[in-house]
């Protein structure tokens, strides 16, 4: 009787951390959810008195309209861009900006009359600080990002456009 009760205790030791680890389970599936990107929503096009410069390149120049830069649910900073040669002709899309992976999207591409053609790839790429058009890197390190966390608010990322000193207490 006393080897039963026993063997009964010894199982029952054994399968107690089974039962804390399957407990655990529930945690670890959130955080491993799958990320998901939240519905787009195409600003109005962008105006003159909206642009703020924040990078030039030896062939271009760089803005954002203000007024389209959002700090999305899923965690993405949304904005319009303006590229502009030294030529003079402009280039105008809507992106995507992922902190926490160091990516861009493009999302669309502005027409003269003001409307937007959809991007037909739908892929975030990698970043890269090479090249004529380091753009992304410059608004990830420059002005949107501290790492691989957003540097707060739509507000707080267009007065850093502006070049505002933020004071945190």
């Amino acid at each position: 009787m006393l080897n039963k009760k026993l063997a009964h205790i010894i199982i029952s030791l054994a399968l107690l951390p089974a039962s804390f680890a399957h407990a655990a389970e529930p945690d670890l599936e959130e955080d491993d959810k799958e990320w998901r990107e939240v519905a787009l929503q195409l600003p109005e096009a962008p105006k003159a008195e909206n642009l703020l410069n924040f990078y030039k390149s030896p062939t271009q120049s760089f803005a954002i309209d203000t007024t389209s830069l959002i700090v999305a649910a899923d965690g993405t900073i949304r904005y319009s861009l303006v590229a502009t040669s030294s030529g003079g002709a402009k280039n105008i899309s809507y992106e995507g900006l992922r902190c926490q992976t160091y990516q861009v999207k493009l999302y669309a591409f502005g027409r003269p009359d003001g409307t937007w053609s959809r991007s037909r790839r739908n892929q975030w790429d990698s970043i890269t600080n090479t090249g004529a058009n380091k753009q992304h890197a410059a608004l990830f390190s420059d002005y949107f990002c501290e790492g691989k966390t957003i540097a707060g608010k739509a507000s707080v990322l267009v007065d850093k456009l502006r070049g505002k000193k933020m004071t945190y207490y």
